[in-house]
């Protein structure tokens, strides 16, 4: 008899696979084979190395059995940018008029879990296993080659009970340029969500792409993002997460073409009771390609994570690739866990990384305060100064906009 049969899975583990066979019908072997092997291996736990600073099977507890609806969330949100085409991804839900150059069309079958849109050797994928056992729509959003789309897609995976789920199939054409928001908006408490996105971006195209987490202070959120850059692609890529009570965030990009460029950002806000993971992978395996990845975190309370790998295969040289993780401690209630990694096999590169953790300066602060400016209004200053930087570098000036009143919000609730 095996280990995996002897080992007696946890109430929440039975909780998640018994919320994945609701409505599970004959035929959808993907959906099937994904719950039988989520039953064999359990959720993941701290002696799986990528899973090392989130004890998945230990911090979810019990989740509510899914009652097979997606129930409707009250709040009507406006789109994040002015203008969007506002994509809902519920099963279900009707597609919107696709702009000039794209196409939107829908897919009732299980997306294969196995199968992302790079090779990335990732240690066991649970957040797409799990995304794979709930089931999923898949949309497909195609972009024509040339296309330049004058404003946002904005997708939103249905945030309704436990199971609520989202899957994304993106594919940009050569040359063209695009601009994607994943909105993730809050559900119903006590819920888990998964929601997957693939991304293939072709030759001499670019793609600004935004992740908006604000998850219910209840929630539990697993999100992951996977992106292939075709030869002098571009991809730029900003995460703001603000909400949930556990929340894993991962993404995996991969450069397929020389001359591919990966920019990626983000902010991590954290408070009281919230662990929030985010976990990357770079992977560099084409010669002549460039990589840059900032996440700044303030945290008031509660667990924050940041993982990070730079990969770079032996053929690929002339890489450039940097990685920088800072950290504002606000209070003594709060922690930050950061793991900055690389892996080299070319030797004709250029990468580094780098990791920071600290309170407010207390020059800046003496310095603020010395010209008349209170000290909680100082420190809100600070703050404020510290996110900024990262999210004034998108280049994109409705998006600064909106980023900044998200992030204004969040302090001026959590000061």
């Amino acid at each position: 008899m095996s280990v995996h049969q002897l080992r007696r899975l946890t109430p929440a583990e039975e909780a998640v696979i018994a919320s994945a066979e609701t409505g599970l019908v004959a035929g959808d072997d993907t959906r099937r084979e994904a719950i039988a092997l989520l039953r064999r291996e359990g959720l993941p736990h701290r002696r799986i190395e990528a899973w090392h600073y989130t004890d998945f099977r230990s911090l979810i507890g019990r989740v509510p059995a899914n009652d097979g609806s997606a129930a409707a969330v009250s709040e009507v949100l406006a789109p994040l940018l002015p203008g969007s085409t506002v994509v809902d991804l519920a099963a279900g839900a009707p597609l919107p008029a696709a702009p000039a150059g794209v196409s939107l069309q829908r897919s009732n079958a299980t997306p294969d879990w196995r199968k992302p849109v790079n090779h990335l050797d990732r240690e066991f994928d649970t957040v797409r296993l799990i995304g794979a056992a709930f089931g999923a729509t898949a949309t497909e959003i195609s972009v024509d080659a040339g296309a330049d789309v004058d404003h946002a897609i904005e997708l939103r995976p249905e945030p309704g009970s436990t199971g609520a789920r989202g899957f994304a199939r993106c594919t940009i054409g050569a040359g063209a340029k695009a601009t994607i928001v994943e909105r993730l908006s809050a559900g119903h408490a006590g819920t888990l969500s998964c929601g997957i996105s693939d991304l293939v971006i072709g030759d001499g195209a670019e793609v600004l792409w935004i992740v908006d987490q604000a998850k219910g202070e209840a929630e539990t959120y697993l999100g992951q993002l996977n992106v292939s850059i075709g030869a002098d692609g571009r991809f730029r890529l900003f995460v703001l997460n603000a909400g949930g009570a556990l929340v894993r965030m991962e993404v995996h990009a991969e450069t397929a073409g020389e001359g591919a460029d990966i920019q990626m950002r983000g902010v991590n806000l954290l408070s009281a009771g919230q662990h929030i993971d985010v976990t990357t992978t770079l992977n560099h395996t084409v010669a002549n390609t460039t990589s840059t990845e900032t996440f700044r975190n303030v945290v008031t309370g509660g667990h924050g994570v940041f993982q990070g790998m730079i990969k770079v295969s032996k053929g690929a040289q002339k890489t450039d690739a940097r990685m920088a993780c800072n950290t504002l401690l606000l209070s003594d209630e709060g922690d930050f866990s950061a793991k900055p990694e690389l892996e080299i096999f070319a030797d004709d590169v250029q990468c580094g990384h780098g990791a920071t953790a600290g309170e407010i300066d207390s020059n800046h602060l003496f310095y603020l305060m010395s010209r008349g400016i209170p000290e909680r209004e100082a420190r809100a200053l600070l703050v404020k100064a510290f996110v900024a930087e990262v999210v004034e570098e998108l280049e994109h000036e409705a998006a600064i906009e909106a980023l900044e009143a998200r992030i204004d919000a969040w302090l001026d609730r959590d000061r």
